[in-house]
């Protein structure tokens, strides 16, 4: 970082640098995954548990989609991987939601249900 900000270009390692850039999009692609699987898994049970409907899960579906934004605002480079992103979190979400409702897997669509658009609507919660 040093070196950077001194422009002093030939001393850096540029192998290393580029690997450190690498994770650091890595870090964040997997932050937006485990939020977002987080968003899905509540928005199941929002879903097919309405009787048990709370301001927790309001809270924690809140809370996700404020940390997906922060997230994508910091490093828009993880957006064009969202789509694949979505794909991998639904399928954690999915066991997540069977696992904390008691429900059976097959309770829950094999494909998200939500496009990316309504996921990341502050607004949107599924109804029965």
């Amino acid at each position: 970082a040093a070196a950077l900000r001194a422009k002093k270009w030939e001393t850096l390692d540029l192998a290393n640098l580029a690997e450190e850039i690498e994770s650091l999009g890595h870090e964040q692609a997997h932050a937006v995954e485990s939020h977002l699987a987080i968003l899905l898994m509540h928005l199941l049970k929002w879903r097919y548990q309405p009787t048990r409907r709370s301001r927790s899960w309001r809270l924690s579906i809140r809370n996700a989609r404020i940390e997906i934004r922060k997230r994508l605002q910091r490093s828009p480079s993880v957006r064009p991987e969202l789509p694949t992103i979505l794909l991998d979190a639904y399928t954690d979400a999915r066991k997540l939601a069977m696992d904390d409702t008691g429900l059976p897997l097959a309770t829950f669509p094999e494909t998200c249900p939500w496009n990316l658009e309504l996921l990341q609507d502050e607004d949107f919660l599924p109804e029965t």
